[in-house]
C-alpha cells in the first residue's frame, strides 16, 4: 500500500519541480502573461482615440493626420538617437546620463564654429566641421567619464547621476560663455543655403532636411548594431552590459568599456543636433530639452533595450506632434513631460518592453 501511494505522488511532485525549474511566469496561463501587452495596447487605442478626436473638432482629415505623423517621426528620429546614448551608458555603466543633452548641444554649435573657421561656404566644408565637431564631442565625452565619473566610481548611483547633471550645468555655462545667447545659424544639407528645399509627395509637405534626419539616423543605428555584433570591442562592451563583474574577471577593462561607451553617446548626441540644427537654430541651452525627451524616450524603451530605445524615440515624436497638431503647439513639452511622469509612476522598467517581464 505504501509503494502505490508513493508512486501515485510522483508525477505530482516531478510536476512541482519541473514549474519550479522553468521559472515563476512560465507555467502561468497564456492570458496572464498577454496581461502586460494588453493594457500597453488599451493605453495606446485610448490616446489615439483622444487625439482624433480634438483633431476631428477641428475638422482634421486624413491629409493632415498624415502631415503631423511624417513631422512627428522626424523628430522622433531626433530623440531615438539621443535615447540610444543614454541606454548604451547605462547599459554599460549603470549611470543615467544627463550630461547627454550637453553632447548634442555641442554638436552644432561646434560644427558652426568649425564651419566659420574652414571659409562658410561648400558642402565639403561643412561635412569636413560636422565630421570634426562629432570626434571633438566625443573625446569630451570621453574626457567626462574619465575625470569626473572615474574617480567616483564607489560611490552611489544617486551621487553619480548628480555629478552628470553638474557636468552638463558646466558645460552649458561654458557654451554660453563661448558662443553668446543668440541662436546660430547653419545652412541646409541639401541647398547650403539657409532656405531649405520644400517637396511635396502625397500631399505632405517636407523640408528636404527630414531626408538627412531620417537617412542619418537610420545609418547611424545600424552602424551601432554593427558595432556591438560584429566586433571583439563590441561584444566586450555587451559582456559589461551583462555582468560587469563576470566581465572584468574575464579580462575585459571595464573601466576602458565604460568610457568608451561615454564617447559613443558623444557621438550620438553630437550626430542628433547637428542634423536638426538647420531646421531648428541651435543655441546654448538646446540641449535641456532634447536631453529630457531622449530620457523619456528611453524610459519608455526600458533604458537598457537599443532598439527600445529607437521605438520609444519615434513613438514619443510622433505622439507629441500630434497632441501638438491638434491641441496648442505651447503644449508640445508639456505632453513630453507628463508621458515621463506617468511612466515612472506605473512603468518604470519601460512600457515598450511590457512583453519581456
Amino acid at each position: 500500500m505504501t509503494t502505490r501511494v508513493r508512486s501515485a505522488a510522483e508525477p505530482a511532485t516531478t510536476e512541482v519541480a519541473a514549474r519550479t525549474a522553468r521559472g515563476p511566469r512560465e507555467h502561468l496561463p497564456a492570458a496572464r502573461r498577454a496581461g502586460p501587452r494588453a493594457r500597453l495596447g488599451g493605453v495606446a487605442a485610448f490616446v489615439l482615440l483622444g487625439l482624433w478626436l480634438l483633431g476631428r473638432r477641428l475638422g482634421y482629415g486624413p491629409g493632415e493626420y498624415l502631415q503631423l505623423l511624417v513631422d512627428g517621426t522626424v523628430t522622433g528620429a531626433v530623440y531615438a538617437l539621443v535615447a540610444v546614448g543614454f541606454a548604451v551608458v547605462y547599459r554599460v555603466t549603470g549611470v543615467i546620463n544627463f550630461a547627454q543633452g550637453a553632447f548634442v548641444m555641442l554638436g552644432p554649435m561646434l560644427t558652426v564654429s568649425f564651419f566659420r573657421a574652414l571659409g562658410g561656404a561648400g558642402a565639403v566644408a561643412l561635412a569636413t566641421a560636422a565630421l570634426a565637431a562629432v570626434a571633438v564631442t566625443a573625446g569630451l565625452a570621453m574626457a567626462v567619464h574619465r575625470f569626473t565619473l572615474h574617480p567616483a566610481r564607489g560611490a552611489s548611483a544617486l551621487t553619480r547621476i548628480i555629478i552628470t547633471v553638474g557636468v552638463y550645468i558646466s558645460l552649458q555655462g561654458l557654451a554660453l560663455r563661448i558662443w553668446g545667447p543668440r541662436p546660430q545659424v547653419m545652412p541646409a544639407f541639401t541647398t547650403m543655403q539657409m532656405a531649405d528645399r520644400l517637396l511635396e509627395v502625397g500631399g505632405v509637405v517636407l523640408q528636404a532636411q527630414s531626408l538627412w534626419v531620417w537617412g542619418t539616423g537610420a545609418v547611424t543605428v545600424l552602424a551601432l548594431a554593427a558595432f556591438f555584433e560584429g566586433t571583439v570591442v563590441g561584444k566586450a562592451m555587451r559582456a559589461c552590459a551583462v555582468n560587469r563583474t563576470a566581465a572584468r574577471l574575464m579580462g575585459i577593462p571595464v573601466d576602458r568599456m565604460a568610457t568608451l561607451a561615454f564617447g559613443l553617446a558623444g557621438v550620438l548626441g553630437a550626430v542628433a543636433g547637428i542634423v536638426l540644427a538647420p531646421s531648428t537654430r541651435p543655441t546654448y541651452d538646446m540641449g535641456l530639452d532634447l536631453g529630457l525627451k531622449g530620457f523619456v524616450a528611453a524610459i519608455a524603451g526600458g533604458l537598457v533595450s537599443v532598439p527600445g530605445a529607437v521605438a520609444g524615440g519615434l513613438v514619443l515624436g510622433v505622439l507629441e506632434s500630434l497632441w501638438a497638431g491638434v491641441t496648442v503647439a505651447g503644449f508640445k513639452d508639456l505632453f513630453a513631460f507628463v508621458m515621463l511622469i506617468l511612466l515612472l509612476l506605473s512603468r518604470p522598467q519601460g512600457w515598450l518592453e511590457a512583453g519581456h517581464e
